[in-house]
């Protein structure tokens, strides 16, 4: 099994090369092309990513995200979310990496078998860098005016949390 495993990546790239050459298809010229409109792309979603991995460290450095989750601790504890994971649901929609080191912190902490420890690893399954995500789809595609998709993912999001504290609670108690 293992050895079909390794094999699998590099037998895909083969397989869409043989097909490529088959169909008089330049497959060299292909690859390419498209490694040059990813580096344009790269280019344009730069410096949204710089600026929002930037905010991310101001706001973690200036103790912000503390103060935000002691100021929700009360109203998360009545919903049924450990106050615990404030932090790591003021990060999730801004930073993936910043997430996962929360959660990590947070598993480590309380234990991976602790209502915390759970509740942070299916909310971190069950929700999306919104932000990130955001900046560098509506970036890449060249949209200025997200409208409605910042609000309706940051809902999302919050049923996300939400239902990850509910799931825990129902499977684990």
């Amino acid at each position: 099994m293992q050895m079909v495993l390794d094999l699998l990546v590099p037998g895909i790239i083969a397989g869409v090369s043989c097909y490529g050459m088959a169909k008089g298809v330049d497959v060299y010229d292909a690859l390419l092309q498209g490694a040059a409109k990813g580096l344009e792309i790269l280019w344009r979603i730069l410096p949204a990513l710089v600026t929002l991995l930037t905010v991310v460290a101001m706001l973690r450095a200036s103790g912000v995200l503390d103060l935000a989750a002691q100021a929700l601790g009360p109203l998360l504890g009545f919903l049924g979310i450990p106050p615990e994971t404030m932090g790591l649901m003021l990060v999730r929609p801004i930073s993936g990496s910043a997430a996962l080191g929360v959660g990590s912190e947070l598993i480590t902490t309380y234990g991976a078998d602790s209502r915390i420890g759970r509740t942070a690893a299916v909310m971190l399954g069950s929700t999306e860098t919104t932000f990130y995500t955001i900046a560098v789809y509506f970036g890449a595609a060249g949209i200025k005016k997200t409208r409605y998709a910042v609000p309706a993912a940051l809902c999302a999001d919050l049923a996300g949390f939400f239902f990850a504290a509910l799931t825990v609670r129902i499977f684990f108690g």
